[in-house]
């Protein structure tokens, strides 16, 4: 049953990630989240334009902060690129890592929504950093794999501490990626 008092916009979004985090983005539908903040969905809609509007919100910070990377990773190449992405990544999959949990398994299919289209494009250049701009085949495996696998990981991380998650990442990410001659 609805409550007669209409629920706030930081409300509705805590419902909408917790609903994300159980049954994903593509499982939660607007009604869903109406009941699970006990209003009516026409009260999300006048929150929010729509589903997307709402993830669009809830991933804006972890955005901005991807948006900073890429703009730090410019004009980076070599070793100092492989540094400047491994350490950015890792701080934003730390600080993030709930957010970017909510959308595991859901990436491709949210990349071809308008609102985070340009995240391909990001994704890319920090592979590219990753990879210390190498046209070696196997330094862009193994970005590609060191970028995937922290963010396809993330929700198994959310019990640890930052200050113990941290290095840790870094060293797998150290390890992983390779060395710049």
């Amino acid at each position: 049953m609805a409550r007669a008092v209409p629920e706030t916009h930081g409300e509705i979004l805590a419902a909408a990630a917790r609903r994300f985090a159980v049954t994903g983005y593509k499982g939660t539908s607007l009604q869903d989240i109406a009941r699970a903040v006990g209003c009516s969905k026409a009260t999300v809609l006048y929150h929010f334009a729509n589903k997307e509007a709402l993830l669009s919100e809830l991933m804006a910070p972890a955005i901005a902060v991807l948006e900073a990377l890429d703009a730090r990773i410019a004009g980076a190449t070599g070793a100092a690129a492989q540094e400047i992405a491994g350490e950015g990544f890792v701080d934003l999959a730390v600080r993030f890592r709930r957010e970017i949990a909510l959308l595991r398994g859901e990436f491709p299919d949210l990349l071809q929504q308008p609102a985070f289209a340009h995240i391909q494009e990001i994704s890319e250049r920090l592979i590219a950093a990753f990879a210390g701009h190498s046209d070696r085949p196997s330094a862009r495996i193994a970005a590609l794999v060191v970028l995937a696998g922290i963010a396809e990981t993330c929700g198994e991380f959310i019990d640890i501490p930052d200050d113990e998650l941290r290095p840790a990442l870094l060293a797998v990410v150290r390890r992983a990626l390779e060395p710049v001659t």
